[in-house]
């Protein structure tokens, strides 16, 4: 038996949330899925750079003015997921002048706020900066938690009715001669899910309108209807330093490139990037070398990241799209505007649209462009207020700050937790019930834990991008454990240690590729600590070695 909804969104990805908040606060019935956890394509391997626009100065203007609309919108409806580090375009004696010209001419143009400082002034600002930095041009770059801002879309979706389904992976469009009224999904029957229906099932979900915001798999969807869309894929890799070693976003001043980013993010900074085009967004190499290349590259810029500490790299995948007749070969210069793509106009087919490109400072107003037209669509008269409703976190932050400042002095703990929290913390964390630190490194405590259990049951990857608990320095080595201890009683001994061994090897994906110098010894003593203490690796005691416990139990004159 089919389900039905008004809209089906396709994709829990930062554009696809914010179409089922946009569409949800007109009041429509909207459902949207998403095969795994929410940020869990591109949102979620993302530099976490709320754009100014300045990268796009030159080459793009008109998304360079998109971006600081949005910079600014942002900043007001989401504040409690935003840091206005600010951010420099550092110009090094071999970077050309004419550009340096260029980058500030674009950025007055696209009324980005820009200021020059000379080298000295922008070492006075970052001091690990190279001694030879020649200038800098100063614009209104942020620090984004993609995590955090997509949940909280999420979050206010549900509060207008609609409803979010986790790993719920779309397997074929329903499609009955030229009208595309459905899915069929297959439901995760794996450890640790927490879904609307049952696990391990697969079943129909008809609607009114499909939207495809499936990003760098938008094409793999419309193949499944005979729809060609042409995403070109591009990998980019991001490396994690283990502490903040600048508290401004630090570009290189220069024509594009790899490696020409540092973005300061929560408790560390985030290394990128590369740009490649790949054949399929889910199967491409991950390269030692592409994170040697970041370091050695950005320490041009900053030399101390020579020295530092790496905890784990990661690869996303862009979501470019050519539109056809353009006959672009480097993906580089694809531009990073969004395309919305009415199927029944451009292939005949009804029922559906794809939305592709752009970038996530963009998601906003990409989710207000589509949800326009599905209204148009559907006959809906409703208007959009999401630049202008916050989203649940950040609802009387100005308050909520004069309570950082007084309490932020004798806690940094509950400072970070109610930075994180914003408008909730109230509701969170007033509890009469003991609430202790369960991960150090990010600080985060039992009642955040619970809170998030509560959204998102027993898959403690969704536990983690609520909190950022285990995404800090020891990488879960020891907090994951007692994450898994916070399921207890709810869920069995089988769901928990499922959901630890889940968590646990998430976190071990991104290190291995950073497996050199001080993060060795730490990845060495995150398998110590849980192969002795719970023997993860599977070590069996032969027969002869085992403890002979009765062996305590009274022999002469002694009590176990």
């Amino acid at each position: 038996m089919a389900r039905n909804t008004a809209v089906l969104v396709l994709g829990g990805g930062s554009t696809g949330c914010g179409i089922a908040r946009d569409l949800a606060r007109r009041g429509l019935e909207v459902t949207l899925v998403e095969r795994g956890n929410l940020t869990g394509g591109t949102t979620g391997r993302m530099h976490g750079l709320l754009h100014s626009g300045g990268r796009y100065a030159v080459s793009d203007q008109a998304s360079a003015t998109e971006c600081i609309e949005e910079n600014e919108i942002l900043r007001d409806i989401a504040g409690h997921c935003v840091e206005m580090t600010d951010g420099l375009f550092v110009q090094r004696p071999e970077d050309p002048d004419e550009y340096f010209r260029k980058k500030l001419d674009g950025c007055r143009e696209c009324n980005i706020p820009a200021e020059v400082l000379s080298g000295r002034e922008a070492r006075e600002v970052e001091p690990y900066l190279a001694s030879d930095v020649k200038r800098a041009i100063k614009v209104p770059d942020g620090a984004v938690d993609p995590f955090r801002l997509c949940v909280a879309n999420a979050l206010d979706a549900e509060k207008h009715g609609a409803r979010i389904e986790t790993h719920a992976e779309v397997v074929d469009l329903l499609r009955e001669g030229d009208d595309i009224y459905g899915v069929e999904v297959r439901h995760d029957s794996g450890p640790g899910k927490r879904v609307h229906s049952s696990a391990g099932t697969t079943e129909e979900i008809t609607a009114d309108y499909v939207v495809n915001a499936t990003g760098a798999w938008a094409g793999q969807i419309g193949e499944m209807a005979n729809l060609e869309v042409a995403v070109r894929p591009s990998k980019g890799v991001m490396t994690i330093m283990n502490v903040r070693q600048v508290d401004t976003v630090i570009n290189r001043c220069r024509p594009k490139g790899d490696a020409d980013i540092v973005v300061p993010h929560e408790t560390t900074a985030i290394l990128g990037t590369t740009d490649e085009e790949v054949d399929d967004p889910d199967d491409y190499p991950e390269e030692n070398w592409e994170v040697d290349m970041m370091i050695d590259t950005l320490s041009e810029l900053l030399p101390i990241l020579e020295e530092s500490r790496t905890i784990r790299s990661f690869w996303g995948v862009r979501p470019l799209y050519e539109p056809p007749g353009t006959g672009t070969q480097d993906p580089t210069d694809i531009t990073r505007d969004f395309f919305l793509l009415d199927h029944a106009d451009r292939d005949g087919v009804a029922g559906m649209s794809t939305i592709v490109g752009g970038k996530f400072t963009t998601y906003r107003a990409m989710a207000e462009e589509i949800s326009d037209h599905v209204c148009d669509k559907l006959g809906v008269r409703a208007t959009c207020d999401t630049a202008d409703a916050a989203l649940p976190g950040s609802e009387n932050l100005a308050v909520l700050k004069d309570a950082m400042d007084d309490f932020g002095l004798r806690s940094p703990v509950a400072r970070r937790s109610k930075q994180r929290l914003g408008s909730r913390s109230a509701d969170v964390l007033e509890t009469d019930d003991p609430n202790p630190v369960i991960c150090n490194c990010e600080g985060v405590t039992r009642a955040e834990i619970q809170d998030a259990i509560s959204q998102s049951g027993s898959d403690l990857n969704a536990v983690r991008i609520r909190t950022r608990a285990s995404m800090g320095n020891c990488q879960g080595g020891f907090c994951c454990q007692q994450m898994a201890c916070e399921l207890h009683p709810e869920y069995d001994e089988e769901t928990t240690r499922a959901a630890l061994d889940e968590l646990f090897q998430e976190r071990w994906k991104g290190e291995r590729h950073a497996l050199w110098g001080e993060q060795l010894s730490q990845a060495m003593l995150n398998y110590s600590l849980h192969a002795t203490t719970m023997n993860r690796d599977g070590d069996p005691a032969s027969a002869d070695e085992r403890v002979a416990y009765d062996a305590f139990d009274g022999g002469p004159g002694g009590d176990r």
